[in-house]
């Protein structure tokens, strides 16, 4: 009986002793602060399990998310890195990402990525570089999303027009879009807004740029751009093969085309769960037609480091598995909250052999004609300045050559590039 006692009051001390040692661990393990815009809504059940996926092979590091929406995101971010409070990790999208490295806020990766023997190879080489600044790596491609052509076959074969392809050009889409617009008078050819972001990925695709080669001086008003101008807006106005702003009547542009309304629309690839979803009839994509060039829309955001970081080997274990690991992009796939910039087949088949769409393929062959927006500092007031000179062009307030003259006396009279 003492002998049995005995062993019972071993094994109980091994279970304190093992509780302990486990509490010791736990407390221990280094916390790595993550903020994010990303994880807001029901991506945060995604994020969370990576989350969980990650503390399973680093029991050693604890990941704190801290979630806030993006309206009050960057006002948040600006306020606890002036206060010295900025997480270890945190979340960026393009445009502001070149902003905050310009603050000189970030941690300069290239060291970090050498003393984890971190494989670039393993992302997206253009969505990599787009998080360089002078070639050094500031921060990580966390995901991405692009714009493709979405086209309806039905109206495509009612108008005996041959689907789109990827060696498609301005012509071939206007040629189509008018003989869909010849199937009836709410029937149109093509929906793709007039706006900053439109504009300036199209004037790329003639030739043309909004801030010159050496980034010093606004060329909005070069003969390239105006051309890409008049193209849109004859669109609207001349041929008509797109609707006004009275004939949308205040219908959005993916309704329009679930509506069997529209037989091209011009938008990004997260409206596939939607239309899979919602549309009866049989669609498709295609790369965007460029004129001179293809060019393409680049959405990303991105993950970076604080400059005053104390645990830059842990943050970059948490930042390169939510950037390139097979666990992460696979929750991602799984769940279509966006891309993984990664160049694993085997993953990117799978979300390739998902239909509809056919031609997802379309996707991955988009990225070799990315374009990023001209992002400086005073981004807000470029985009804003050149917002209303090109909806005024598109009302038929201005012709796009005045639109765009006004837009360059404004650019030069209030924002200095560098």
């Amino acid at each position: 009986m003492l002998k049995r006692v005995s062993i019972l009051l071993m094994v109980s001390i091994l279970i304190s002793l093992l509780g302990f040692t486990s509490g010791v661990l736990a407390q221990d393990a280094t916390e790595v602060d993550f903020m994010t815009f990303s994880g807001s809504g029901s991506n945060l059940e995604y994020l969370n399990q990576m989350k969980e996926e990650f503390e399973k092979e680093n029991p050693e590091i604890k990941i704190n998310i801290m979630t806030v929406g993006y309206e009050d995101y960057f006002v948040n971010l600006q306020t606890k890195i002036a206060g010295g409070m900025a997480p270890d990790v945190y979340e960026l999208n393009y445009e502001n990402f070149v902003t905050y490295a310009k603050k000189n806020v970030l941690k300069e990766l290239d060291t970090v990525i050498d003393q984890n023997e971190f494989d670039k190879s393993q992302l997206n080489e253009k969505a990599l570089n787009a998080f360089q600044i002078n070639d050094n790596q500031y921060g990580l491609p966390f995901s991405f999303s692009n714009v493709v052509m979405f086209y309806n076959e039905e109206l495509f074969d009612q108008a005996g027009v041959d689907y789109p392809d990827s060696d498609w050009k301005w012509d071939d889409s206007l040629a189509a879009a008018k003989q869909i617009r010849d199937l009836g008078q709410h029937i149109y050819g093509i929906y793709q807004p007039v706006t900053f972001w439109e504009f300036y990925k199209m004037v790329e695709q003639n030739g043309g740029s909004i801030i010159d080669e050496q980034k010093k001086e606004f060329v909005i008003n070069s003969p390239q751009n105006i051309k890409t101008l008049e193209y849109m807006i004859d669109r609207v106005q001349e041929s008509n093969v797109m609707p006004t702003e009275a004939q949308l009547s205040g219908m959005q542009d993916w309704d329009l085309f679930k509506s069997g309304r529209v037989g091209m629309i011009v938008t990004g690839i997260w409206a596939f769960p939607d239309f899979a979803k919602n549309i009866d009839f049989e669609w498709d994509i295609a790369v965007e037609p460029g004129n001179t060039q293809k060019a393409t829309h680049f959405f990303a955001n991105g993950l970076v480091m604080n400059k005053k970081t104390d645990k830059s080997s842990e943050a970059f274990k948490w930042m390169s598995f939510l950037s390139a690991s097979k666990e992460a992009a696979e929750i991602r796939v799984e769940s279509g909250w966006e891309l993984p910039a990664i160049t694993d087949q085997e993953i990117l088949s799978d979300y390739t052999e998902i239909t509809p769409p056919e031609n997802r393929k379309a996707v991955f062959e988009s990225l070799n004609y990315l374009v990023t927006p001209p992002v400086i500092e005073q981004f807000a007031e470029m985009s804003d300045i050149i917002n209303q000179q090109i909806q005024a062009a598109r009302d038929g307030l201005k012709t796009p050559a005045e639109a765009l003259n006004e837009a360059q006396t404004q650019l030069e009279s209030t924002i200095e590039i560098n």
